[in-house]
């Protein structure tokens, strides 16, 4: 982890509400799957900074790209740095998805909305570490309001792509699980990003399948660092410090075993 001026080398609007962000950075070097930055604001008023996850990392060229929905005051903030604007970021931050674990296995990675983009950085670390190969055939389940399908081409770049949108303009009507079920999808590693009730499901649908599932949880955060508090997610073993059941997401996760939290 470390703290570093990062500069904008790249902005776009990718749908309404989804913008991207290309910085350089010294954190792409030891950047994984599944981890963040925290995205300091240029703005006094508001002192803590934005959790985003990474979406995809280049070592070489010291490069992250960031992906995020503006829902805020600080996201809006953000939405408006051009190129060659520079800004603080702290990273990489958390546990990444074990990405290790993969190795001729049939890998399953679903993203839900704003939990798509650290899925994509996912699918590309799954190539790499392969020599370019795939493991397997990695298929990506992707669920998305409507047929505004923002990363697809990326998706599709690194893996059989399986759609649901919630208005039915594109692939499945309905959930990821129900385009995961329509398309016969079996696997025997998931990695998952979005909403609860999405990993909720998936959580079920693992253990009907005998799948292993990773989870990556997503909880408002404040430092980023595990000293506020402010993100703990309920657990279903009690931690042997705190003497409860709760984790900090975001440096035990935010990628955790589905064993490991209750999703209920």
């Amino acid at each position: 982890m470390k703290k570093d001026t990062a500069v904008i080398l790249k902005t776009e609007i990718l749908a309404e509400g989804i913008h991207s962000m290309t910085l350089r950075t010294d954190i792409a070097e030891t950047a994984k799957a599944g981890q963040f930055v925290s995205v300091c604001l240029n703005d006094r008023t508001r002192l803590l900074p934005r959790p985003i996850s990474i979406c995809s990392a280049d070592a070489a060229e010291k490069t992250i790209r960031l992906v995020y929905r503006v829902q805020g005051s600080g996201t809006m903030q953000m939405s408006t740095w051009q190129k060659g604007d520079t800004v603080q970021l702290i990273g990489p931050l958390g546990k990444g998805f074990p990405t290790e674990e993969a190795g001729g296995k049939r890998v399953l990675l679903v993203g839900g909305g704003i939990g798509i983009p650290p899925l994509v950085f996912a699918a590309e670390q799954l190539l790499k570490e392969a020599d370019g190969q795939k493991p397997c055939e990695i298929v990506f389940a992707a669920g998305y309001r409507s047929d505004d399908t923002y990363l697809l081409p990326e998706i599709e770049a690194c893996a059989r792509a399986v759609i649901s949108t919630d208005d039915g303009s594109l692939g499945t009507a309905g959930t990821v699980l129900d385009a995961i079920r329509a398309n016969g999808i079996d696997a025997d590693l998931i990695f998952a990003c979005g909403p609860k009730v999405m990993l909720r499901a998936l959580k079920a649908y693992a253990e009907e399948t005998g799948a292993v599932l990773y989870v990556s949880m997503e909880e408002r955060m404040a430092c980023g660092v595990g000293a506020c508090l402010g993100c703990v997610t309920k657990t279903t073993a009690t931690d042997s410090h705190s003497m409860v059941k709760n984790a900090r997401v975001c440096t035990d996760g935010p990628v955790f075993s589905a064993e490991e939290v209750d999703l209920s």
